[in-house]
């Protein structure tokens, strides 16, 4: 949940199709898979659990399974490289800790993975067997965070921008509740009006990170029906699917002539 992830304090791109993609739709070999470094790094850990599911299921947990679905997506197309992060401990250390090892790790992506809840203001309750539960059924969908103070703000919203768009491609809605009035300090920016990406500059996993990075919510784990849905395998794979053609499309925008040159030139 971003909650957790805004505690810290550090210091304009189009929608073209990324180059190195043939009109039938097959890439190009100038994005070398078996070097391409994608670290996903597991939102909150065993010891910070993060939202907690109506279901009474810890973020954690559905941060871990979604991890493992892409890892093993990105693997199967070959991206031999691609690592899992799990940090352990508890809020400010744990966060510190996980952006030095991903910045440790020298990855070419990080793909900080999460699932939603909503602010305390906004959730009703309800009573079931075992007592009265939280929840909130008046928002569903996914969001994607970069921020401007990344050492690639432009990479990270080009990451960002081409996994909107394989989202989408399947169907699947974002979320535009973060720039309701309603949400008080916690509005975004939105970025890409097309494909749900937000602009949050304080996210320290974000702006600390020395690489292009995104942080991904998979959807609102505090929404009944969309917690039941998120814990499926059928969506995990289907998030895998894009989240595997999003890194290929960018793996090989990266290794355009342009791009390598203007990396270089940092």
């Amino acid at each position: 949940m971003l909650i957790a992830m805004a505690v810290m304090m550090l210091p304009a791109i189009g929608d073209a199709a990324p180059r190195g993609v043939r009109s039938s739709g097959s890439l190009e070999p100038s994005c070398n898979r078996a070097e391409f470094h994608v670290l996903l790094d597991v939102g909150h850990s065993a010891d910070d659990p993060g939202a907690i599911s109506v279901r009474s299921v810890s973020e954690y947990e559905f941060n871990l399974n979604l991890a493992r679905q892409i890892e093993r997506a990105l693997l199967d197309a070959g991206f031999v490289k691609t690592t899992v992060q799990i940090t352990q401990g508890r809020k400010q250390p744990s966060l510190t800790r996980r952006v030095a090892d991903a910045n440790a790790a020298k990855a070419d992506l990080l793909v900080s993975l999460h699932h939603d809840s909503v602010p305390t203001w906004l959730l009703q309750h309800m009573d079931e067997d075992g007592g009265p539960k939280r929840f909130s059924d008046r928002f569903k969908g996914h969001s994607i965070f970069v921020s401007h103070d990344n050492v690639d703000r432009a990479g990270s919203l080009q990451f960002a921008s081409m996994l909107g768009r394989q989202l989408a491609s399947r169907g699947l809605q974002f979320t535009p509740h973060y720039t309701d009035k309603i949400m008080r300090a916690r509005q975004r920016e939105l970025l890409d009006k097309d494909v749900g990406v937000y602009r949050f500059d304080r996210l320290y996993v974000l702006r600390a990170a020395r690489m292009p990075a995104v942080l991904f919510e998979a959807g609102l784990i505090i929404n009944p029906a969309e917690e039941e849905i998120l814990a499926g395998e059928a969506r995990q794979k289907l998030v895998a699917g894009a989240m595997k053609d999003a890194v290929e499309k960018f793996c090989v925008w990266r290794a355009s002539p342009e791009v390598a040159a203007s990396r270089r030139r940092r």
